[in-house]
């Protein structure tokens, strides 16, 4: 059964965020500079769910401020999402990476750190329930749909989860990483769409508009 806020001791986000200031759930925040909570309003019919910060989340505080932000705004965008109306979180807290030299080198979180950061992402949940959470990459679908997920089976669909009704597409970063300027603008035409799929779904079940 997915938690429901009155299961935890925190009453709202403002008391969560700083509860997850101090986390030490997992080693994660040894290496970085501090805890990154999601952000938006405590009533976002829509939850976008990402993986975990990087290096200027990490620096900055919040979600995706970072080149995958920069673009992730820009696919907002273009679908007729307003972010300021949507809650933006990760699945994972604290940036996990390698020192190597003046870098911070990105590494992707393993099962236990991803388990061990759901009880942030559970409370966010069930204090926002959102109508719509839409996970971003294969690290968000995992954590919460609390199974290995492949992504192309499922993308682009409203499902329904032990984490409320999903709607999977790719993490930003994956069209950043693409080798050339044509498949990253076929992707992200093709993010868009996703994207746009989730609104429209929100408004065929309308009770909060986005």
């Amino acid at each position: 059964m997915p938690a429901t806020a009155s299961d935890y001791d925190a009453t709202d986000l403002s008391h969560l965020r700083a509860e997850a200031a101090s986390c030490r759930r997992c080693p994660l925040w040894r290496n970085a500079t501090q805890t990154v909570f999601g952000e938006g309003p405590a009533t976002a019919a829509m939850m976008l769910v990402g993986e975990q910060p990087g290096d200027k989340e990490d620096l900055a505080g919040r979600p995706f401020v970072g080149p995958a932000g920069i673009l992730l705004d820009q696919a907002l965008q273009e679908a007729g999402i307003d972010r300021a109306k949507i809650y933006v979180t990760n699945a994972v807290k604290h940036f996990k990476n390698e020192p190597r030299g003046k870098r911070r080198l990105h590494k992707k979180p393993d099962a236990d750190e991803i388990e061990a950061c759901r009880w942030w992402l559970d409370r966010e949940s069930a204090l926002v329930r959102p109508r719509l959470t839409v996970a971003l990459g294969v690290t968000a679908a995992g954590a919460l749909m609390r199974r290995p997920v492949t992504i192309g089976r499922m993308r682009g669909q409203a499902i329904e989860s032990e984490s409320g009704r999903l709607w999977i597409t790719v993490h930003p970063s994956y069209l950043l990483r693409l080798p050339d300027e044509a498949s990253r603008q076929r992707e992200f035409v093709r993010f868009v769409k996703d994207l746009e799929g989730a609104k429209s779904w929100l408004a065929s079940h309308r009770k909060r508009v986005i």
